[in-house]
């Protein structure tokens, strides 16, 4: 990389860029919420307007330098192309069968997550979650797959309408697992015609809520973790290669002044053998 690439790739990721891009970031997210207004849309229209051309702009110009500065590792970086489909989603016409995809601009808030490095280490943290718990989400499915077909041929002639289907069944499980009135809408009514169902419901809720979301939280906690401590590793080395990379004047004013604070130490260490054997 060239010497005023690796300058301009250090600007753009400065802490002060960084933040003056978060600023625009909320500001906009801030904006699109006072463009639902329609007093607001009516009256500051020709405002609105030109902040819809000012802002993208911006992350237009950013993504530019970016790309220029870092060349092809630019796109090395999943969240940088995430950036990157935001911006051309912006930029796409108000007119035209793409307008459908102008609403989309309100994705613009999400590149807080790329901005904000805890905030980046969550959202990654349930995707690497999420993929590393294939067999719990497959055991799921299986958990729902056999109440499924056990509450259709149980349930299903008395109550079409939550258990008539697989489909239903599927649905109203989903609606139990998240115990959304799962019990005054579903159960207590099955119940009173089919009382054993109790055990139905409970073994469910036990099996699907309390035991395979709790570890699929506890594998979410655990990528939490791992990516935390990577990064940090991470921030580690590049703060080491960056010494590495300090260029030659500056190391030997380093050594010099390390030269001179040794110097400076040995003179004080025989000042004070000399006052010692004085005394």
């Amino acid at each position: 990389m060239d010497n005023h690439r690796e300058k301009l790739a250090i600007w753009v990721e400065s802490d002060k860029i960084q933040t003056w891009i978060v600023s625009i970031i909320i500001f906009n997210a801030f904006m699109l919420g006072l463009q639902t207004s329609d007093y607001l849309e009516t009256n500051f229209a020709e405002i609105f307007d030109w902040l819809d051309v000012i802002i993208p702009a911006i992350f237009f110009i950013e993504i530019i330098l970016k790309i220029y500065a870092f060349d092809y590792k630019f796109f090395k970086s999943v969240w940088n192309i995430f950036d990157l489909i935001i911006v051309i989603i912006c930029l796409l016409p108000e007119s035209g069968p793409l307008r459908v995809l102008r609403t989309l601009r309100i994705l613009r808030v999400l590149m807080l997550v790329r901005k904000l490095p805890r905030l980046r280490i969550l959202v990654e943290a349930f995707l690497e979650s999420f993929l590393s718990s294939n067999w719990v989400i497959m055991l799921l499915l299986v958990v729902f797959y056999i109440y499924g077909l056990i509450g259709t041929l149980m349930f299903g002639p008395t109550f079409d309408i939550w258990f008539g289907t697989l489909g239903r069944t599927l649905f109203s499980l989903f609606q139990i697992m998240t115990l959304e009135s799962w019990s005054e809408g579903i159960a207590r009514p099955v119940i009173k015609e089919f009382p054993l169902a109790c055990v139905y419901f409970i073994t469910f809720i036990l099996i699907s809520l309390y035991t395979i979301l709790n570890i699929f939280i506890v594998i979410m906690i655990t990528m939490m973790q791992k990516i935390a401590f990577l990064t940090e590793k991470y921030n580690l080395e590049s703060k080491s290669n960056n010494f590495l990379n300090i260029p030659k004047n500056e190391l030997e004013i380093l050594n010099k002044e390390n030269e001179i604070i040794l110097l400076l130490k040995n003179i004080l260490e025989r000042l004070d053998k000399i006052e010692s054997n004085k005394s």
